[in-house]
C-alpha cells in the first residue's frame, strides 16, 4: 500500500535563549505519515513537545525562541511562508496536555473556531457540533445539556471536548501533547478509544512518556535524546528490533538514558507552559 508523508521536517533546530542557551532540538529531519498514529517518546527535557509544538509554530508564543531549519505541511513551508499562521494552525490542530474548556457552552466550545473560519447558518452549526462531539464519542454524554458550561464535566469529558474542538475546523493532522496524563484510567482509556479510531482519519502525532500507550496505539515511533533523533521506526520494530543502543537501554528502562532528565537538560519544562485551549 502506498504512503504519503503527510508533514515533515527538514534539519530543524529549536534554541531557547532566557536565562541560559538551551538546544531543545537539534537538527532534526523526520517524515510524520499520512494517516497514522506516530508516537514520540524519550526522557523527560529530551524535546519532545517542543518539536510537536514546533510543527504548527506554536512554541513562537514563547519569548526568546530561535528556530532554524523549515517544517513542511505537504509541498508548503510552515516557516519561510506568506501563509496567515491562523490557517496553519487550521490544518495542524494541537490538544494541549491539560484539558481547558474554554468558558462557553459545551455547543459553543466546539463551534468557537467554525463561527472564526466561516459563515455557518445555525442549522449547519448545528450539523457540525453534533458530529464533531460523535467523533469524539462525547455526544451521547451531553446531547441534552448542549448549552451548560464546557467546564462543568468531567476532567475526561473536557479532553475529548479539546478534541472536537481541534477537529471541528478539519485539521489534516493533529498534535496530542501528553493527552491522557492528567486522567483517571478510565477517562484515559476512553480518549485512547477515540485516537484509535480518529487516525484513519487524520494524521496524528503524540506525545507520550508512556512505552504500554505507544505500544497499544502507534504505528510508528519517534525516539529523542539531548534534542536529537535518534531512531525513528514502526511500532514492532522499534520494541522488538531497536537499531540504536541508546533506544535498547531507554525501552529496557536503563538508569543511563531513562534518568537523563537529571543531567540538567531540562529543555520543556523550564519553558512557559502553552497556553491552555490552543483554538485554530
Amino acid at each position: 500500500m502506498t504512503t504519503h508523508t503527510a508533514i515533515r521536517t527538514e534539519n530543524l533546530t529549536v534554541t531557547y535563549t532566557g536565562k541560559r542557551e538551551v538546544t531543545a532540538l537539534d537538527g532534526v529531519s523526520i517524515e510524520f505519515t499520512e494517516n497514522k498514529l506516530t508516537a514520540i517518546i524519550g526522557p523527560s527535557g529530551c524535546g519532545k513537545s517542543t518539536l510537536l509544538k514546533s510543527l504548527n509554530r506554536l512554541h513562537e508564543i514563547q519569548s526568546n525562541t530561535e528556530i532554524s531549519g523549515e517544517v513542511y505541511f505537504g509541498d508548503e513551508r510552515v516557516y519561510n511562508t506568506d501563509e496567515p499562521l491562523p490557517e496553519i494552525r487550521r490544518h495542524v490542530g494541537y490538544v494541549p496536555q491539560t484539558p481547558t474548556a474554554l468558558p462557553l457552552s459545551i455547543y459553543n466550545n466546539v463551534a468557537y473556531g467554525l463561527k472564526i473560519h466561516g459563515n455557518y447558518s445555525k442549522a449547519e452549526l448545528d450539523e457540525r457540533v453534533e458530529t464533531y462531539l460523535r467523533k469524539v464519542n462525547l455526544w451521547d454524554e451531553v446531547k441534552d445539556r448542549l448549552d451548560e458550561p464546557g467546564a462543568e464535566l468531567s476532567t475526561g469529558q473536557i479532553q475529548r471536548l479539546s478534541l472536537a474542538r481541534s477537529l471541528a475546523v478539519e485539521p489534516m493532522v493533529l498534535l496530542c501533547d501528553e493527552v491522557t496524563s492528567a486522567l483517571d484510567p478510565i477517562s484515559a482509556e476512553r480518549v485512547e478509544q477515540t485516537l484509535a479510531a480518529l487516525k484513519e482519519e487524520y494524521t496524528i502525532i503524540m506525545v507520550t512518556h508512556s512505552m504500554s500507550q505507544a505500544q497499544r496505539l502507534a504505528d510508528d515511533v519517534v525516539f529523542l535524546y539531548l534534542g536529537e533523533l535518534v531512531e525513528a521506526n514502526d511500532v514492532q520494530s522499534f520494541f522488538e528490533n531497536p537499531r540504536d543502543e541508546r533506544t535498547k537501554q531507554f525501552v529496557s528502562g536503563q538508569e543511563s538514558v531513562a534518568a537523563a532528565d537529571t543531567e540538567d537538560n531540562t529543555t520543556e519544562s523550564e519553558q512557559s507552559e502553552t497556553p491552555p485551549a490552543s483554538v485554530q
